[in-house]
């Protein structure tokens, strides 16, 4: 059972998640060019319904830096979009061939292979144009530069096409590996959602590099717990089939460390992650919870 946030921060992420699901939705009133039934696949797994953890850490970032949270909705809104994409692109057939995401037929179940990697490739390209259009212009390359080294072919892409390699031949595999294929494949993303908040907020390059520290020690953290969720969360709470990652042979956190060892790293790294919060010219208390709430989510 995951740990209840303290009321008032569970309020303020509350309004935040409802900032961006409201501006993802207005993202998503595309323009008459787009066919209906892209525009219906880009909406149905863009705006279903999940965490928002990605966007919370853009928007927990630039308060932490001392800006007003606000103003890192753009960004916060493409982080989501390549996540969507990413998501998209995950489940299908040719790579991990899932049938359900957030408690729904994933994408290409309902909208078929070709219209759902179609509205994953809208999706990546309508968050660079977010950037560009919604941030100021002193800020928008940099923004730009960092989602797109974060989703590129070293990082997210790259991470997540040793995963696939991994299935194949794992008994290769340690340690240091299984985290370089997380780091890029999960913590990348999630570093680079930091690193856009406080960008956005004008933050000192060595606040900056605390924060990436940051996002890369819960990204692990995160993967550990969604490893172990696969092996024993609630399929019906987590709203996708568990058991996956046994059956395509992938290697995990658990296959390697056993149980026991995999929850101790797990709550090492959240310990690590919250170390980095120190010296920041706001509040980090929403920081510390998230990292805090993802060693203990069911989902």
């Amino acid at each position: 059972m995951s740990i209840p946030l303290p009321a008032l921060l569970s309020d303020r992420l509350h309004v935040w998640r409802s900032s961006v699901d409201e501006r993802l939705a207005s993202y998503c009133e595309l323009q008459s060019g787009c066919p209906e039934v892209l525009r219906d696949a880009i909406r149905y797994s863009l705006l279903a319904p999940g965490k928002r953890l990605r966007p919370l850490l853009v928007l927990s970032a630039a308060e932490a830096c001392g800006c007003d949270p606000g103003e890192a909705i753009p960004a916060a809104c493409a982080v989501e979009m390549v996540h969507a994409y990413s998501l998209i692109h995950d489940d299908l057939p040719a790579m991990d061939d899932d049938d359900l995401r957030r408690g729904r037929p994933t994408c290409h179940v309902q909208y078929g292979e070709a219209v759902a990697i179609l509205a994953g490739d809208a999706l990546l390209a309508m968050a660079f144009e977010s950037l560009a259009t919604d941030l100021p212009p002193e800020v928008a390359a940099e923004c730009c530069r960092l989602l797109a080294c974060a989703a590129g072919p070293t990082r997210l892409v790259g991470g997540q096409a040793d995963d696939l390699a991994a299935e194949h031949d794992s008994s290769e595999y340690d340690l240091a590996q299984l985290e370089s294929i997380h780091h890029r494949k999960t913590g990348a993303l999630l570093a680079a959602s930091l690193q856009l908040g406080a960008t956005i907020a004008g933050a000192p390059t060595e606040q900056i590099s605390r924060l990436e520290a940051y996002g890369l020690k819960i990204g692990l953290a995160f993967q550990v717990v969604d490893d172990l969720l696969d092996l024993s969360g609630d399929e019906q709470v987590l709203g996708k089939r568990t058991g996956r990652d046994s059956d395509l042979g992938k290697l995990t956190y658990p296959r390697l460390l056993g149980i026991p060892e995999s929850r101790l790293l797990a709550a090492n790294l959240v310990e690590q992650a919250c170390g980095e919060l120190v010296d920041f010219s706001g509040p980090t208390d929403t920081l510390e919870s998230i990292a805090r709430y993802i060693l203990a989510r069911d989902r």
